[in-house]
């Protein structure tokens, strides 16, 4: 009964910033992070984290994007600054866990529109 749900996106001006929560339920995963699609293209994985605090980031992102954790809410985090128009897609959030009880989540996705 795993459920991600997102929050945090909306229309901001280039420049600006946003940070996008996802809240999860049961218990602490592998692997959370945020993907990101654009009309006509496809999903692409914007930055993860692991369970041992491990990060990565899409190139475009770098230096502008930041990924974390929050394992007491199980809660994971995209701080976005400096967005740019480039930056505008649904974001989904994205959960792995292994063992017994493995399995692969997503959320429903939140939108990021950034106006030039």
């Amino acid at each position: 009964q795993v459920q991600l749900v997102e929050s945090g996106g909306g229309l901001v001006q280039t420049g600006e910033s946003l940070r996008l929560s996802c809240a999860a339920s049961g218990s602490i995963f592998s692997f959370m992070g945020w993907y990101r699609q654009a009309p006509g293209k496809q999903r692409e994985l914007v930055a993860g984290i692991t369970s041992g605090g491990s990060t990565n980031y899409a190139d475009s992102v770098k230096g502008r994007f930041t990924i974390s954790r929050d394992y007491a809410k199980n809660t994971v985090y995209l701080q976005m600054n400096s967005l740019k128009a480039e930056d505008t897609a649904v974001y989904y959030c994205n959960a792995r866990r292994v063992g017994v009880f493995s399995g692969d989540y997503w959320g429903q996705g939140t939108q990021v529109t950034v106006s030039s």
